[in-house]
């Protein structure tokens, strides 16, 4: 198959760098760098952590905006309390 690529910077570096050492053409630098990321299995990739952090104590305080939000919801879903 034929098509256009648009390499960055650093991507065209390490595939020069590839062409250099192996001794191969540009095709087939770009063939088997593609090879070896599609064959990477998934479960090789290590899972994304997110650190979580302590914030400290609220600035505000919510508890009159969120019963009011918490009022609200129960009017526009069409619970309203009794009493």
């Amino acid at each position: 198959m034929r098509t256009t690529i648009t390499l960055e910077p650093d991507v065209e570096a390490l595939l020069k760098r590839a062409m250099r050492e192996r001794g191969v053409t540009f095709k087939d630098a770009v063939n088997q760098a593609v090879r070896a990321g599609l064959n990477k299995p998934v479960e090789d990739i290590p899972p994304f952590k997110q650190r979580a952090f302590h914030l400290g104590a609220p600035l505000e305080d919510l508890t009159k905006a969120l019963a009011l939000a918490d009022e609200l919801d129960d009017i526009t879903h069409g619970w309203v309390p009794r009493g």
